[in-house]
């Protein structure tokens, strides 16, 4: 009772007396009945910038899609060529102006009647409060004029609102006004975006898809193994590190490492040329980044047997003279090379003096990194193991199951835990790593990267195989049982119920995994109650998979899955008017009533701080708490 009256009189510093309390609760209570905002889910991006970027313009096609419902008379090719200024205003304007043909008053006063009557109709599930709120820019008074004119008997302020645009016309300011509308109508096709993990690596520029992300109204992240793997080197861990450097080799993405992160190859560089041999296939500094890999990793299951990777101790089975190594299963394997200098037969794991020299530059350089560790930053601050969100469960890899489908029992600090607890504990040795940054958590951040039992991978890497081993069979990588057991929903309803959702109105919405369209096979799991939704940015599995990947929209009519062609350039897609074009909409679910804020997360929110409010409004009434009344100019009483 004592902690309710302190809280009440906490909430009283904010709404000060009973009319501020009416006002809220008037508030609050309108904005319960008004639509819920549209969520935009996109998973592995996989630094494939200007694709990303893309699909953050174009919403994964609901601009379009309110363009159409607006614009009902409009032909083909004036719909695309709407929606690419919206989504490229300052390069489509640019364009204009060089056109010699075209009358740019009459197309500026066209463009901004035709963006105001879209913002319009996107802002019609917001209140007035959050529409402005939303209007960015020096032009913020002027477009809530503009949006919200109205005739009268007179049409004066019909007149007033032509000046306006009249006004915007004549003093050269139209390029200016066009490019904050686009920004707004943006901003309101999707209220919130989810993130699922899996950021970095393959892709040209993770740095410039980060730096939109942090730009971006609202967000949240679940991390994923790469991005995990990106943490733990900018915390100091050399394996990590190195394992960075391994998948930016394969996927020669040099010039980001440097240019992007200011990552210096210098040293190892000088090194690799120095004690490798380039091959064919094989080049120096792709060979000694691997061999460290190798080393660093046995290393590293010496220091944690309980993470029962005993398998990747494989330089013991090494013999350089014949040319092969035995793996766990006995056998011996023929080696893509023999050019293994480094590597000490009486101490194979150990780093000679040179390759420490080059481990401890290459720490050095990602631990101060100022962009990178802006980013990891960002990282920290938005992103979490999973999340709960309007009924639905997201997160990046698996939840670990046992051979018979049930939940894991890992070993954790001395006990044992599993489903969400264990979830829960992965998520706080992440953030202690941030701060600890000792080895044991640094050890931890790269088991994330690529443990069996990590819910960020859930598959055993074959890191060697992969580099060293000629045959293929060998590259195998063997999954948790999670992913032959998500198809049923049993399982699902399982998983879901552990993190206290419905499983008759929630879905598990999950990424890491491409979908291999090509094949047949779909990204809905177990009847709808699960989906996977991997991006496809990355442009070296498109190939494999057919598709350039699924992303997914949840609004207040519908859930739909959103399958889309590989995008060429954005060059091409101002020139041509392209579009990553919808290959296939999936609709999950089309909701028979329209949801609502009162429906969701939020809404319950409101609801608890209505009923707060009417407590407060009650404690006003009976005199219990003190009101800070103003006089007639509104002045408080001191």
């Amino acid at each position: 009772m004592l902690q309710r009256q302190r809280y009440l009189e906490l909430l009283s510093r904010e709404y000060d007396n009973r009319y501020a309390v009416y006002t809220k609760l008037i508030n609050l209570n309108a904005v319960l009945s008004m639509p819920k905002g549209t969520e935009h889910f996109i998973s592995d991006i996989h630094g494939e910038y200007e694709a990303f970027k893309h699909i953050l313009n174009n919403a994964s096609g609901v601009i379009k899609e309110k363009v159409r419902l607006v614009f009902t008379d409009y032909s083909k090719e004036q719909i695309d060529e709407l929606c690419t200024l919206i989504y490229y205003p300052n390069e489509c304007l640019l364009n204009k102006e060089k056109d010699g043909s075209t009358d740019l008053n009459s197309f500026y006063t066209k463009t901004i009647l035709d963006l105001i009557a879209l913002s319009n109709y996107l802002s019609s599930k917001y209140s007035r409060s959050k529409v402005r709120k939303a209007i960015d820019g020096d032009f913020s008074y002027i477009i809530d004029e503009l949006m919200h004119a109205k005739s009268d008997d007179q049409n004066s302020r019909m007149a007033y609102h032509r000046s306006i645009l009249e006004a915007i016309i004549k003093t050269g300011s139209a390029k200016y006004f066009i490019l904050e509308l686009c920004k707004l109508i943006k901003r309101l096709a999707v209220d919130r975006l989810h993130v699922l993990g899996d950021i970095f690596d393959r892709g040209p520029h993770p740095d410039k898809c980060m730096d939109l992300l942090m730009k971006y109204h609202d967000l949240d992240l679940q991390w994923g193994n790469h991005d995990v793997l990106w943490i733990g080197a900018c915390c100091g861990s050399a394996l990590c590190a190195v394992n960075v450097l391994c998948n930016n080799i394969r996927y020669k993405n040099f010039k980001m490492l440097e240019n992007g992160y200011g990552i210096s190859l210098r040293k190892l560089a000088m090194f690799a040329n120095s004690t490798y041999k380039n091959e064919k296939d094989f080049p120096a500094s792709h060979k000694a980044v691997a061999v460290l890999a190798v080393k660093l990793i046995g290393q590293l299951v010496k220091r944690h047997p309980e993470y029962e990777l005993d398998d990747r101790l494989v330089l013991d089975g090494l013999d350089l003279e014949k040319g092969t190594v035995t793996l766990t299963d006995g056998k011996s394997y023929k080696l893509k090379t023999t050019d293994l200098p480094t590597v000490d037969k009486a101490d194979p794991y150990a780093l000679t003096t040179a390759e420490k020299e080059v481990v401890d530059d290459l720490v050095a350089s990602f631990t101060g990194s100022v962009r990178l560790n802006n980013h990891v930053k960002f990282l920290y601050s938005k992103g979490t193991m999973y999340q709960c969100f309007n009924g639905n469960l997201l997160y990046h890899g698996c939840i670990p199951l046992d051979e018979d489908g049930s939940f894991k029992k890992i070993k954790c600090d001395g006990n044992e835990l599993s489903g969400r607890d264990y979830l829960d504990f992965c998520q706080k040795k992440i953030r202690e790593a941030y701060t600890l940054r000792d080895q044991d958590h640094l050890d931890f951040l790269w088991y994330m990267w690529t443990g069996p039992l990590s819910p960020l991978s859930g598959r055993r890497m074959k890191l060697f195989e992969r580099l060293f081993v000629l045959d293929e069979s060998t590259w195998h990588e063997p999954r948790n049982p999670y992913y032959t057991y998500y198809y049923e929903e049993k399982t699902c309803n399982q998983i879901l119920r552990e993190f206290s959702l419905d499983p008759n109105n929630g879905h598990i919405i999950n990424g890491h995994t491409p979908i291999m369209a090509k094949d047949g096979e779909t990204p809905v799991r177990a009847g709808g109650k699960l989906l996977v939704i991997d991006g496809g940015f990355c442009k070296a599995y498109q190939a494999k998979t057919g598709i350039a990947g699924y992303t997914l929209i949840y609004s207040s009519h519908y859930l739909h899955l959103k399958a889309h062609t590989p995008f060429t350039t954005i060059k091409d897609a101002i020139a041509n008017n392209s579009d990553i074009a919808d290959l296939q909409v999936i609709a999950v679910e089309d909701f028979k009533q329209r949801k609502m804020v009162i429906d969701t997360d939020l809404g319950q929110g409101i609801k608890e701080l209505i009923s707060d409010l009417e407590d407060l409004l009650e404690m006003y009434k009976k005199g219990l708490l003190r009101e800070r009344l103003t006089d007639e100019k509104g002045n408080p009483f001191i």
